[in-house]
């Protein structure tokens, strides 16, 4: 991989004008690694001018700052634009990325697709942002890096290895945060912006402790309604949370949130050891193999999903030994 980060550096290194991009919805790992990325290039090349280009936000990850005001469609034209964290080109949050002079794509998920004029794709990171901490590492002797770029990095390690929990975290993985964290992140106040709950949100997952349902071979399963949105004052990030209130039942290895909108119902898949990933591709989605999304348009819908992970289950079960 190293001649593919050589050639981001020096397409970066050839471009007066870098727009970055990311996924819809964003999570943590894709707000951090932009705005990491950014805060880089930025430092060290401060005559640059590097913008990031998104149409959508996240108020979860609000507290590390706003993201730049849309440019018009000419002002694409002569730039750089680097996309991270977005599997397929669909996803993006900004689809004028394509009006770049040249595209990069950055990213960590399972390949489905390939779109721009270079890709570095490695499906085994834990996240978009460890490889923006390593990007950074492995130039370190000719690139600076700050605290505010190191806290943006860490902030989407943190997040989307669940605190370094999931089966992508290795060694390196942990070599690099401790890189980020030796930039004197303030990692109280930062835990405190991701992890405090306001009432409502605490409330909502008691509601859900309280509602869960299984499958006959133990798929936890959850349907957050528009109704129960707006009897808790939900956002669609506050309810897409209700996956991670699943993740502690014993025997339970599969576990989905279903999350109604007004023209579609969104899926959250997560597992332990099973691969769902597949069974996301299946219903207009994708993402890694134990934490993935897709999409319905009916209960009759999530009445199959639920059935095929269930199936899904079974067979992991009679053909596996050591879950729990």
């Amino acid at each position: 991989m190293l001649k593919t980060k050589q050639a981001i550096l020096d397409k970066i290194k050839e471009y007066n004008k870098i727009l970055i991009f990311r996924h819809f919805r964003p999570d943590g790992d894709a707000v951090g690694s932009t705005k990491g990325l950014q805060a880089i290039i930025k430092l060290n090349f401060p005559q640059k001018t590097v913008l990031l280009q998104n149409c959508d936000f996240s108020d979860y990850m609000a507290f590390l700052g706003s993201e730049d005001e849309l440019l018009t469609d000419e002002e694409y034209k002569d730039a750089l634009g680097i996309v991270i964290d977005t599997g397929t080109a669909k996803r993006a949050s900004n689809q004028k990325f394509t009006l770049c002079k040249e595209v990069i794509k950055i990213d960590h998920h399972i390949p489905l697709e390939s779109y721009g004029d270079l890709e570095w794709v490695e499906e085994n990171r834990s996240s978009a942002c460890e490889m923006i901490a390593d990007f950074y590492d492995t130039f370190k002797d000719e690139l600076k890096i700050n605290t505010d770029a190191a806290t943006y990095i860490f902030a989407g390690m943190v997040t989307d290895s669940g605190r370094f929990r999931y089966r992508e975290v290795d060694g390196e993985t942990m070599r690099l945060a401790g890189v980020m964290l030796n930039q004197g992140i303030d990692t109280d106040t930062l835990y405190a912006h991701l992890y405090l709950k306001d009432i409502k949100n605490i409330k909502f997952e008691a509601y859900v402790q309280n509602n869960i349902r299984l499958t006959e071979n133990g798929v936890a399963y959850i349907f957050v309604t528009k109704r129960m949105k707006k009897k808790f004052g939900l956002s669609n990030e506050d309810a897409s949370a209700a996956v991670g209130y699943l993740d502690t039942i014993r025997n339970s290895l599969i576990w989905i949130a279903f999350i109604e909108g007004d023209d579609a119902i969104r899926i959250r898949f997560r597992s332990r050891f099973v691969t769902v990933s597949e069974l996301a591709e299946q219903y207009r989605g994708g993402g890694h193999a134990c934490a993935a999304g897709g999409t319905v348009y009916s209960k009759k819908e999530m009445k199959q999903v639920l059935k095929d992970a269930d199936t899904l289950l079974k067979n992991y079960k009679e053909n596996n030994e050591g879950w729990l």
